[in-house]
């Protein structure tokens, strides 16, 4: 397994947004056709240029192998002291490599120096990746919602 490099994000690295942004278009195309995905996009607004603002107001992790952004996470502190995990992608390639864990682990102690007081996140059904990321971090879930179209 190799060591992940993961690292807050640079607002003022060009680079590091470019491949943010790349990368959030995949995480979304990702999410098309997928139970739950549809809900999802609506409820989480593509970021898309405004990158660069958002590493400004909350916290993003980058996970990376030399200069080449291979995952992102975003971790929203909350008036309620609870840290959520908005977005989380690890691009396919990269995936099984600790990144995600790295990526959560960061946000975790970010979550606790900040006197967060928990730290939640959401996975769509099915997504078997980011459920597993979350159970090994001990994050469990504690609601689940059901849906018919009717």
């Amino acid at each position: 397994m190799l060591d992940p490099t993961v690292r807050r994000a640079a607002s003022d690295d060009a680079d590091d947004i470019d491949q943010i942004g790349l990368l959030e278009r995949e995480a979304r195309a990702a999410l098309i056709g997928q139970r739950g995905g549809e809900r999802w996009l609506i409820e989480h607004p593509e970021v898309g240029a405004a990158w660069t603002e958002r590493c400004l107001t909350v916290d993003v992790w980058v996970a990376h192998i030399e200069r080449v952004v291979v995952g992102y996470l975003v971790a929203v502190l909350g008036p309620d002291h609870i840290v959520r995990v908005d977005q989380v992608w690890v691009t396919p390639e990269a995936r099984e490599l600790g990144f995600g864990d790295g990526m959560l682990a960061a946000a975790i102690a970010g979550a606790v120096e900040c006197g967060a007081e928990a730290v939640e996140g959401q996975a769509l059904p099915g997504d078997r990746h980011t459920k597993n990321l979350y159970e090994r971090a001990g994050i469990v879930a504690r609601l689940i919602t059901t849906y018919k179209r009717l």
